[in-house]
């Protein structure tokens, strides 16, 4: 090790470290953190460094990230493992890396992630369609803290998320099937956002300005008071829009509080996020003067008990509510009135998970009840239900579903060997009375200090969502006797890290069946909700990052030079249909990023993404439906520069540098060059 100097507090610091066994740093009984690490160093440390798993601190007077020497727990199982353990691909991105990214939303940072499709719909985090490997965006399980807060009336509104930019600790994205971990929802992987909970007295703001009137405002206030600590934030952005109807305003208010026992860890949040933003063909081209208006509101308690059986007990509710109009200005007189939602979910789970001589034992239920009151999704109501503060409309149709879930995991972890394997055993009131159970299995192996290799088997299932089933316009129709999808899925990788290099490549094949998607035959039909044959996904996914600073000192301008590609090639048995989402995957999806000192004080990050998308659009002309046409490949380059000082950061972001045109989804445009600066300050109190 090299420059160990003595800090306040009886802690040790050390500029660099070999890669040794950490066991030692456990006899020391002192505060030890190591700088300049990343959390691709650690992937790879040893299975007996449980206890020097990162958490990542954006520490304001330093350049450096600063590390803790405790577990960074990821959700890559039913009983969180550290990260360097978990046998699967399990993409973490840290609260410094959301920091340096040119982005205003966690839709526009996911962009950036190898397998990962986000398909905007609006700029700002207005509305995104994400999936992953191939999957479609209501195939994801969207979680914060652990809470699965995927909507039951559409995938579209899974990311309505009550927390800013600067609430975030991490990101972690689980690619692949993952529903004995997260249940029926996760059923091509999932994204767990990790909000900020620190013991600390801090306020922190952002503010920002940009083109097409574009203006942000963040503040938060972490306190600490005894054993408990807490964080309160609000966030509000808005636009006039980069073309006609794409203004948005969008509110969020988030707290979190953590209290500490000698019993146990109690964790609570609340929040809101409110958004109101013009629709321009979001759902339909022939209806360019849309608007879409919704709200969340969310609650959720959980603790986790200490001792040799460790017990985790979860109660969550989260409300929903949109108004959709299909005419924002002067409807057509054929038009009857809005769209009004509101759907519920209350959702509980318990958990019991210990230790023994042959590994680690969890098994737990889980039960979570969706519900939806609306003028157009649902069956009919007995008694039409007033639409609150909505001059005399009332909800006329409903619709009510169980869902309840048994789980047990068993995972052992050795030097060089990890197996993770489980079941879990789901039981639908919209299905027949029968227990369907979906097994799987993750497991690696490390040949050398560097590298090992692994393996994952897992079955899936995914309801259908409310809007599937129910809706009907002047353009869909939905299906109610849609039948489930399932999936069978098979993974093999190989992973490779260092202190200063690491990487992954994978192959994934998955087999889908009963597919759902929205197609139709012919460019002037119905979009029909249906559930297709069989689709079948057989991909790869490499990354490579290289911290160049780590080799060649710390004077080196380069910090980080990061690399991601991923391919996909589907075979699909559709019966000519055109497709609207499933069979409109990302073929081709290449990333790169590359972080750089200016000075001292001034530093760079580009990204830069190429994409090519399978699968074509209805070109409309003249609101009309004109052609079909293919999906053109685009490359789209961002810029952010930052300029820190020991409490504040200036900052200069560049969105599609090169004001490529481009379309992720259907006839509507994405942004060109967009332009925004700001700076946020942080101080103690």
């Amino acid at each position: 090790m090299k420059k160990v100097e003595k800090i306040a507090g009886q802690a040790l610091r050390f500029r660099r470290f070999a890669r040794k066994n950490f066991a030692v740093f456990c006899s020391l009984h002192k505060v030890v953190n190591i700088g300049v690490i990343t959390a691709s160093t650690l992937l790879f440390a040893l299975p007996d460094t449980a206890q020097a798993q990162e958490v990542i601190k954006h520490a304001a007077s330093e350049e450096e990230t600063s590390v803790s020497l405790d577990e960074v727990e990821v959700t890559a199982s039913r009983a969180p493992m550290a990260l360097n353990q978990a046998a699967r691909i399990v993409t973490v991105i840290s609260a410094r890396e959301i920091a340096a990214a040119p982005v205003t939303s966690i839709q526009d940072l996911l962009e950036y992630a190898a397998g990962v499709d986000v398909r905007q719909r609006g700029e700002g985090g207005t509305q995104a369609d994400i999936s992953i490997r191939g999957g479609t965006f209501d195939q994801i399980a969207v979680l914060l803290n652990g809470v699965n807060l995927s909507n039951p009336q559409t995938g579209h509104y899974s990311f309505d998320i009550p927390v800013n930019l600067s609430d975030i600790e991490r990101i972690e994205i689980i690619s692949g099937p993952a529903s004995r971990i997260f249940g029926a929802s996760a059923f091509a992987g999932a994204i767990n956002i990790i909000t900020k909970a620190k013991a600390e007295k801090v306020i922190t703001t952002d503010v920002s300005a940009g083109m097409h009137e574009w203006w942000k405002l963040e503040a938060g206030i972490n306190h600490q008071s005894g054993n408990f600590s807490q964080r309160l934030s609000a966030g509000y952005n808005s636009s006039g829009g980069y073309t006609d109807n794409t203004d948005f305003k969008i509110l969020n208010l988030f707290w979190q509080g953590v209290a500490r026992t000698d019993e146990a860890d109690l964790s609570f949040q609340a929040g809101i996020n409110d958004k109101g933003y013009g629709a321009n063909s979001f759902y339909s081209a022939a209806y360019p003067n849309q608007y879409d208006k919704t709200r969340r509101y969310f609650l959720s308690a959980g603790a986790e008990t200490k001792g040799r059986i460790r017990f985790t007990p979860k109660l969550y509710w989260t409300r929903h509510t949109d108004r959709f109009e299909l005419f924002r200005d002067n409807p057509a007189s054929w038009y009857t009135g809005h769209n009004y939602h509101e759907s519920q979910v209350f959702g509980s789970s318990l958990n019991a998970s210990t230790s023994w001589a042959l590994g680690q034992t969890t098994a737990g239920t889980e039960f979570r009840n969706e519900g939806i009151r609306s003028n157009v999704l649902g069956t009919d109501l007995k008694q039409p239900q007033e639409v609150p503060s909505s001059d005399g409309i009332f909800f006329t149709k409903g619709a009510n579903r169980s869902n309840l879930s048994f789980f047990l995991e068993h995972n052992i972890l050795l030097k060089r060997f990890t197996l993770s394997a489980g079941l879990l055993a789901n039981y639908h009131t919209d299905l027949d009375n029968k227990i369907r159970l979906y097994p799987g299995i993750d497991a690696s192996y490390r040949i050398g200090t560097n590298t090992k290799v692994y393996g994952s088997w897992n079955k899936s299932l995914r309801m259908p969502t409310f809007t599937d089933l129910y809706y009907k316009s002047k353009t869909n129709i939905g299906n109610p006797n849609l039948l489930p999808e399932e999936s069978e899925a098979f993974e093999l990788g190989i992973k490779y890290g260092t202190h200063f290099l690491n990487g992954h490549i994978a192959g994934f094949y998955r087999k889908g069946s009963n597919m759902i998607d929205w197609v139709k035959q012919n460019p002037d039909d119905l979009w029909e909700s249906k559930n297709l044959t069989e689709v079948n996904n057989l991909g790869i996914e490499t990354n490579i990052s290289f911290l160049p600073e780590e080799v060649f000192g710390e004077s080196f301008f380069i910090k980080k030079v990061s690399l991601g590609y991923s391919y996909i090639d589907q075979d699909k048995s559709s019966e000519g249909y055109i497709s609207n989402y499933a069979l409109d995957y990302l073929k081709h999806k290449f990333s790169a990023q590359v972080s750089h000192k200016l000075s001292k004080n001034i530093s760079a990050t580009w990204y830069v993404r190429w994409q090519d998308r399978a699968g074509s659009f209805t070109r409309y002309e003249a609101l009309k439906p004109a052609r079909e046409e293919a999906y053109a490949p685009y490359c789209v380059a961002d810029l952010n520069i930052s300029y820190s000082l020991k409490k504040a950061t200036f900052y200069a972001e560049v969105n599609n540098l090169f004001d490529a045109v481009y379309y992720d989804l259907g006839n509507i445009p994405q942004p060109g060059i967009w332009f925004k600066a700001g700076f946020n300050y942080t101080f103690s109190y």
